[in-house]
């Protein structure tokens, strides 16, 4: 039986253990999918020529070897609209919020566009309804 610790005297820490020996942490790549389709949803709301609510949410799937992930995203954009543009976003923010949140390297973001939906800006629908 331990004898208790007088009042004042310092704690024994317990040894240290090497990072390697700790164990690992594993995200799966279900997990990192869910990240990355809404990473791409928050690109597409803040780009000007959003698609409108009908559209379908933007789909991922994720392939993960040695913290590494590999993205497809399938998702709607408006248009006319500069779709060049608005993949660039998506990529950009599906692979930086990966990265800050999974801690995995996303080398590629592929992107499947599934469908163009027309996007009605309002000075112009106006104008034709004259």
């Amino acid at each position: 039986m331990n004898a208790p610790r007088p009042a004042g005297a310092p704690r024994s820490t317990p040894p240290k253990v090497a990072p390697a020996d700790r164990g690992a942490t594993q995200i799966a790549d279900r997990v990192v999918a869910k990240i990355a389709a809404q990473a791409a949803r928050e690109a597409l709301a803040g780009l000007p020529a959003a698609p409108p609510a009908e559209a379908a949410p933007p789909h991922a799937t994720v392939t993960v070897h040695h913290d590494v992930a590999r993205v497809r995203i399938s998702l709607e954009l408006g248009y006319p609209a500069d779709l060049a543009a608005q993949c660039a976003a998506v990529r950009h923010q599906v692979a930086h919020r990966v990265e800050d949140c999974a801690g995995m390297a996303v080398p590629e973001v592929d992107i499947d566009v599934e469908r163009l939906h027309p996007v009605r800006s309002g000075p112009a629908r106006r104008e034709r309804l004259r």
